[in-house]
């Protein structure tokens, strides 16, 4: 079965702070044309700065845009069970491929607790939900044996590591090895060929909103064979995101570089931070020895 590269879509925003959907659109259509499929309202996506209406709207208009043509996942995770549940109905109904849910962020919460939370969204949907980890964010990580027993329900297909840690990537492939039913997709933009490499199903990558063809390129390196490529492809996705990360925030810096080659996608909602002239001007030469500006 061919891996998939999922892009983590930025949300785009007008100047007055309200979503530019036509915009957003747009980069629908640019990822879709390199080849990658679509996670929309995700991290990368500023899914916390979003009302639970505007995620319905997205959704619809993300599903609209795609036409089928390549794969939809939507993060429905909020800090409560409730909303969570609400979100994902809504989800399901519009019919997307799968539903991610981030674990819930500002309540602190057991291992029990996580499976319990999953499972009761898992239960309520029929599409196939995709657990996330992005600790870092949320305080909260699902422990391997946690996603051991969560990957026995018969609606949660998967996972997303967002964690960047490779020995918690490594044991959550353990445990697709063991339960073939059970996807991995690599959260962490410099692993993407070795998790493909050591089983995964694919990559959900916030930076393939700025560089979409290498992305789409390490995963059809992989795909037909051509491990060189696919190496090479990799290297400059590496080396990108080395560069880019380095000067802070990883996905404001994504939005930033995005801004910096199509101004259409917008600033972030406030209180994100401001971009300054400095910093502007390290993301352009950055951009420019990648060739992307």
């Amino acid at each position: 079965m061919s891996k998939k590269a999922f892009v983590a879509l930025v949300t785009c925003f007008n100047e007055d702070e309200t979503i530019n959907y036509e915009a957003t659109r747009a980069q629908v259509r640019r990822q879709v044309a390199a080849g990658n499929n679509i996670m929309c309202a995700g991290t990368n996506g500023d899914f916390s700065a979003l009302t639970h209406g505007e995620k319905i709207r997205l959704t619809e208009e993300v599903v609209d845009e795609v036409a089928g043509k390549v794969d939809v996942i939507v993060n429905a995770g909020m800090p409560a069970t409730f909303e969570t549940l609400q979100l994902a109905k809504e989800f399901d109904r519009i019919g997307v491929d799968g539903i991610a849910v981030i674990t819930p962020f500002f309540i602190a919460c057991t291992q029990d607790g996580l499976i319990r939370h999953f499972s009761t969204v898992a239960d309520a949907v029929s599409t196939p939900v995709y657990l996330y980890d992005i600790p870092a964010r949320t305080q909260n990580h699902i422990e391997p044996e946690t996603a051991r027993k969560l990957a026995s329900h018969s609606n949660i297909a998967g996972i997303k590591d967002s964690g960047g840690a490779q020995e918690t990537l490594e044991a959550y492939l353990a445990i697709a090895r063991d339960l073939p039913d059970f996807e991995v997709y690599s959260g962490p933009d410099h692993l993407v060929l070795w998790a493909l490499q050591n089983g995964a199903a694919g990559c959900i990558s916030g930076l393939g909103n700025a560089m979409p063809d290498v992305l789409a390129g390490i995963l059809n390196g992989f795909n037909s064979g051509d491990m060189a490529d696919a190496e090479r492809q990799q290297e400059i996705y590496t080396a990108f995101r080395t560069e880019l990360y380095a000067l802070g925030f990883p996905p404001a810096l994504v939005k930033r570089s995005l801004y910096l080659q199509d101004n259409s996608v917008g600033a972030s909602r406030q209180p994100a931070l401001l971009p300054s002239a400095e910093q502007d001007a390290k993301i352009r030469a950055i951009l420019g020895r990648f060739d992307l500006i």
